[in-house]
């Protein structure tokens, strides 16, 4: 069977075509999710996760897809929809690639996308975490969209207000000027078993998980992968967490019942 890849530039997706894609509303009676996928085939279940939480029409979703990500959703087949598709899906209001970040030339006073998402974003979601994205984030990359806004992470509570949203879970953090109350990473590795095991994982996955791991104070929270067959053949660890318990971590975190 033929697949047809669509063209992807320029992008006509919701936020260039029917509105100004920096105008991100800060204050509504909406939930704000930052999904993100990164290149790895579990992207492929990032619709299954907008589905589940079409349960809850006070979320409002808001999409990142890295280059690499957008390879796996280009209208393969019903289980890997299009991004025409997905952006249709019930709660999403916006999806952005890298090429939205500077789509018009910028000139003094302009704003600047992955600040606007930070800002926007109650909680931020990447699922799936790629090995490359891992060790970037660790390493303070920021040559993406995707990662410009996880460098760009108001990872000390001063600078972003804390929406007063009842049951929103935040990090706290002590600090001299009292408690102050940090915006969540939620994380969701995915890679080949190979990559998984490789040390450096390890040492990556440390970073996140407990220097700036939100039960030391900071703002990442890392949902371990699973075993199983892997889609390359190999059997082992580093497949994603499973979409259905990733969901229920976010609808825990967002303060929203699972029934």
């Amino acid at each position: 069977m033929s697949v047809v890849i669509q063209d992807l530039k320029p992008l006509h997706l919701k936020p260039a075509r029917n509105q100004d894609p920096f105008s991100l509303p800060l204050q509504d009676d909406k939930i704000h999710l930052l999904l993100c996928a990164t290149g790895s085939v579990a992207t492929i279940k990032i619709p299954n996760i907008i589905n589940a939480l079409s349960a809850h029409p006070r979320i409002s979703i808001r999409l990142i897809f890295t280059s690499s990500a957008t390879n796996f959703l280009q209208g393969q087949s019903s289980e890997q929809p299009s991004l025409q598709d997905i952006e249709a899906l019930p709660n999403v209001d916006g999806i952005y690639l890298d090429e939205d970040e500077w789509r018009d030339a910028w000139v003094r006073g302009n704003k600047i996308l992955h600040i606007e998402l930070r800002r926007w974003a109650d909680i931020m979601v990447v699922a799936p975490l790629s090995a490359n994205a891992l060790a970037k984030i660790t390493q303070g990359w920021s040559d993406n969209l995707l990662l410009s806004v996880i460098r760009a992470w108001d990872t000390t509570g001063e600078l972003d207000p804390i929406r007063d949203i009842p049951g929103l879970d935040h990090p706290r953090e002590e600090g001299g000027e009292g408690v102050k109350r940090i915006k969540r990473i939620l994380v969701a590795p995915s890679m080949n078993t190979a990559m998984w095991k490789q040390p450096i994982t390890k040492k990556q996955i440390t970073v996140l998980d407990e220097e700036w791991g939100v039960r030391n104070g900071g703002w990442f929270e890392v949902l371990p992968p699973m075993e199983k067959e892997l889609a390359c053949g190999d059997v082992g660890g580093g497949a994603m967490k499973d979409w259905r318990e990733i969901v229920k971590v976010v609808e825990s975190r967002l303060g929203l019942s699972s029934d």
